[in-house]
């Protein structure tokens, strides 16, 4: 099979923690053709969509890459084609999703670009808000200031484009002189709409990263903050430990997998603190490798023995 894969590029990815750079090792390791490229390399010459790619072989020892010479191809001459380019979810990703679109239905997309446009990864999980713990989305500073001071454990103040920790801020005492400005700055005065979320005081004991292929749980890690940092973000220091999935756990990835399904989402995920979903990871989920060390499980083994069998069903059709 031939696989490319949209991504930052290979000098920016931490081998020890990446999950993409896991999947392109597995890729390799079964044989599999692998080319990557930058978003920026993507492009659509008389309506097929394509890029400027490197064809590599991902291998275990430094410097992990065996590289080859750039050229173009076509997304129709793809088996498979992963968009694992990380936030931020800007404009710039969007426009990369547009040239995915082009891909033929021959192609598997992971994760499908139609459910990357429409899914926002913390605006989407309020679609589920019977899971979700107060939450507001405003860019009006009076209400946002009013639901924080209506929140009996405090507050949390976040980005709704953020990612890995950046900009999230916790109110405990609704008496800070610093809430207001911490509102405009965050709202930039009021221009920019921000997310206002009751605090979850189980974020103490951890964040629960659940990671799913094709809609089913397959692995969980509990990511748990560090020192006076109260993030629980890996890319913030968190520490990370084994989890268990719980039967509130469930009954959210149940509620989740058609939607999933539908729209073409493979490998996706959810963040929850207290049994409360915070996040709908779709982008660039990471978590493999430290599945792997802690429980023994090979999650870029399952994934794309799901990836080759949703192939061969698209090529039998």
């Amino acid at each position: 099979m031939k696989h490319l894969f949209v991504m930052d590029p290979l000098h920016k990815l931490h081998i020890e923690g990446d999950s993409t750079y896991t999947m392109m090792r597995e890729c390799s390791d079964r044989g599999h053709t692998v080319y990557w490229c930058t978003p920026d390399e993507l492009f659509i010459l008389d309506g097929a969509g394509g890029a400027i790619a490197e064809e590599v072989v991902t291998v275990a020892e430094a410097p992990f890459f065996q590289r080859g010479e750039r050229q173009e191809v076509l997304l129709a001459e793809m088996d498979v084609v992963w968009m694992r380019k990380d936030p931020p979810f800007d404009m710039s990703y969007i426009f990369a999703t547009y040239i995915l679109d082009t891909a033929p239905p021959s192609t598997l997309m992971v994760n499908d670009p139609r459910g990357l446009k429409l899914f926002n990864e913390k605006i989407w999980a309020m679609q589920f808000h019977q899971f979700q713990p107060p939450t507001l989305l405003s860019n009006n500073m009076t209400r946002l200031r009013e639901f924080v001071l209506n929140q009996p454990e405090g507050a949390v103040l976040k980005p709704w484009d953020g990612n890995g920790g950046r900009g999230v801020l916790v109110i405990k005492d609704p008496n800070d002189r610093n809430l207001t400005s911490m509102i405009e700055l965050l709202t930039q005065d009021g221009t920019q709409a921000i997310i206002a979320q009751g605090y979850l005081k189980d974020v103490v004991a951890g964040d629960k990263r659940i990671l799913l292929i094709d809609g089913e749980p397959v692995g969980a890690i509990l990511r748990v903050p560090q020192g006076t940092d109260h993030r629980a973000n890996m890319h913030a220091g968190a520490a990370v430990r084994k989890a268990k999935l719980t039967e509130r756990d469930h009954e959210i990835c149940d509620a989740l997998k058609p939607y999933l399904q539908e729209y073409g989402q493979l490998f996706v995920g959810i963040d929850i603190i207290g049994g409360m979903l915070t996040e709908i990871n779709v982008t660039s989920p990471t978590g493999i490798r430290e599945v792997a060390t802690l429980d023994g499980v090979h999650l870029e083994k399952l994934l794309l023995d799901s990836v080759e069998e949703k192939v061969r069903n698209r090529t039998e059709a």
